[in-house]
């Protein structure tokens, strides 16, 4: 097949406005912090948050933004796939973490006992019964997690495989990424065997895994998670607006076709935009391309294109560093280009 190629022109109208802004963050977190208070100030600046959006190439890699939304109150709708707690997989993860901080959780552990094959809601009642039951779990302490079961003989194997799990991963001396890290080693073969589309999912628990990196206590990773998103304002701003107005997170490809006063590009990393599997193939780059030129033609008047460096794909075991090739070389008079660190 002969392939074609139409050249365009590309001109605008307007004149005057912002430059586009290329931020530099030295991780993740930084780049969510950086966008969470710009989006503060562009509220206080009077530009409604239903007219903001944050774009990003795949769902997962908004997960740490949207944690810091939560935290700073602002109310979001998510485009193109779930939010981040949403998920069923997450959920999972996170239920386990829940009954090691506190084994009188019974709602946690019903979740993961269900997980299990052979195990219904009686069996699973009758389980949590008798560790609710028991003295040694009164403590609300990781310590507390139940050795075995009176009953052992009643219950299938996996029961207590569970309780192994969970008892190698209690001990205090272990970082949250650390218990996560062994956690998942003990979820991939019910992860594989629950969810048909678990290789779509993986990412995320990859990601939930770098998120926890930053963490010191399971108990300060489990109250950020809880918190509710949300609903109707933003705290400590008083400017004028609907009482249900949303800033917006959408993947690219839901977003086209509309346009915002001000759009962030999230995570624009070699590697993760465009992502690295698209380097085999002439036609997944030229569709990464595509989706690049989509994303930044969404803003009226702000554009912020923004990554992180030094992040660790588990994947494919590269260390991703530089911005996106789609970026990479654009002249300097063309953009203004920050750099955060924690200074």
């Amino acid at each position: 097949m002969t392939r074609h190629k139409f050249a365009k022109v590309l001109f605008t109208r307007k004149t005057g406005g912002e430059l586009p802004s290329i931020v530099v963050a030295a991780n993740e977190n930084l780049q969510s912090r950086f966008i969470v208070q710009k989006v503060l100030e562009l509220r206080e600046q009077g530009v409604p948050l239903n007219d903001i959006a944050i774009l990003f190439r795949s769902a997962y890699l908004s997960f740490d933004l949207e944690i810091e939304l939560n935290k700073a109150n602002i109310p979001f709708v998510k485009f193109g796939g779930f939010k981040f707690i949403e998920t069923a997989h997450i959920k999972d993860l996170v239920a386990y973490l829940r009954v090691i901080e506190n084994p009188r959780d019974a709602v946690a552990w019903n979740r993961i006992l269900l997980l299990l094959d052979g195990i219904g809601p009686r069996t699973a009642e009758k389980v949590i019964d008798e560790i609710m039951a028991r003295p040694s779990a009164l403590g609300g302490t990781a310590s507390a997690v139940p050795v075995r079961l009176t009953e052992a003989a009643s219950y299938p194997r996996r029961v207590h495989e569970l309780l192994e799990a969970l008892r190698a991963v209690a001990p205090d001396g272990l970082s949250p990424a650390d218990k996560v890290q062994q956690l998942l080693l003990y979820y991939e073969p019910i992860f594989t065997k629950r969810y048909d589309d678990y290789n779509k999912r993986r990412k995320d628990l990859e990601m939930f895994q770098q998120i926890t990196e930053r963490y010191r206590t399971v108990t300060a990773l489990l109250a950020d998670l809880a918190l509710e998103p949300a609903t109707e304002s933003v705290s400590d701003i008083t400017a004028p607006g609907p009482d249900d107005e949303k800033l917006v997170l959408s993947t690219i490809h839901s977003a086209k076709g509309l346009e915002w006063n001000s759009v962030f590009v999230l995570y624009a990393l070699d590697g993760r935009f465009p992502t690295y599997r698209a380097a085999a193939s002439e036609d997944a780059m030229e569709e990464e391309r595509r989706l690049m030129y989509v994303a930044c033609t969404r803003a009226k008047e702000n554009l912020y294109i923004t990554y992180p460096i030094n992040i660790y794909d588990r994947e494919s075991g590269l260390v991703l560093t530089k911005p996106s090739r789609f970026i990479e070389g654009v002249s300097e008079n063309l953009l203004d280009t920050w750099v955060i660190d924690e200074e």
